[in-house]
């Protein structure tokens, strides 16, 4: 059988030519992207004499330098360890936080008829333009004086009431989009608001549920101005506690540089393990 007329054709030559160039570009885009944290996790497995003497890309070509004790003096060392504890303490409740309370209040503010909706989803979406920075000195005199400054319980109260605007307006949105059809059929088959709502609405819902948690996990794990400032001097969240470790870099790489591989590996695995609902929940959110 002969080949297909176009893809001798100078434009189709033109156009494969293009698609090659075009994957390759984004290949090697990717490769610059993942170096700095093939050179972490490189560095994660190096001696600080290793290191002392040269760059991680030195391990590639005497790959025998390469050791797991740092990941073992890692696991001895209270402070970090504690970090990751106080981190997981922290992201774990602010993320479900926000993500329970947006989903019940974006299901009010599209389905429900109550007094005042509309002016107060357009409070909640001005609240959206206020910036951390504004609310941590009075903030701060709040909680000092009902006794929530530095404790877990005040940082994670304080990042749930900067992920909650986003999130009602995310999942307003989202849920607004449903079928009033389908909401009123399952309404005639006798079901109430709230069984509508974790049977019908939550799971249309969940890739765009799935992309305000992890956009959540992620903000909450990696902030570091929140943490500073409210978070227990004791026992500071890993962002904080490499911060303190950084004034002494030159001592104390051998646990530096594994602790900063694990707090940047933990976000990664959750972004993939829900990448298909984060994908989903973006190009619905595009296409509505």
């Amino acid at each position: 059988m002969s080949a297909a007329p176009w893809s001798w054709s100078p434009q189709g030559l033109a156009a494969r030519l293009a698609g090659g160039a075009l994957r390759v570009f984004l290949v090697l885009a990717g490769l610059f992207w993942l170096l700095p944290t093939l050179g972490l996790l490189i560095s994660s497995f190096l001696s600080s004499t290793d290191l002392n003497k040269g760059g991680w890309w030195q391990a590639l070509s005497a790959p025998a330098r390469l050791t797991a004790d740092n990941y073992a003096h890692l696991l001895s060392n209270e402070t970090i360890t504690g970090s990751l504890l106080s981190t997981v303490a922290i992201t774990v409740p602010a993320t479900l936080l926000v993500v329970t309370l947006g989903a019940f209040a974006g299901y009010a503010f599209a389905w429900l008829e109550f007094p005042g909706r509309d002016w107060l989803f357009l409070i909640v979406v001005g609240l959206l333009v206020v910036p951390v920075q504004v609310a941590l000195i009075p903030v701060s005199k709040l909680f000092g004086a009902i006794g929530l400054f530095e404790t877990t319980a005040g940082v994670v109260l304080f990042h749930t009431a900067f992920g909650l605007p986003f999130a009602v307006f995310l999942l307003r949105n989202f849920f607004a989009e449903i079928p009033r059809e389908l909401l009123e059929a399952a309404r005639l088959d006798g079901a109430g608001e709230l069984r509508l709502f974790a049977r019908v609405v939550l799971p249309l819902g969940g890739p765009a549920i799935a992309s305000l948690g992890i956009f959540q996990f992620l903000w909450v794990w990696n902030d570091m101005l929140v943490a500073l400032v409210f978070a227990d001097s004791t026992h500071p969240p890993i962002t904080v506690a490499l911060q303190q470790q950084v004034r002494q870099f030159g001592n104390n790489i051998d646990v530096l540089a594994p602790g900063a591989f694990l707090s940047m590996v933990v976000p990664l695995v959750v972004f993939f393990a829900f990448q298909r609902q984060f994908v989903s929940g973006v190009t619905a959110g595009a296409i509505k």
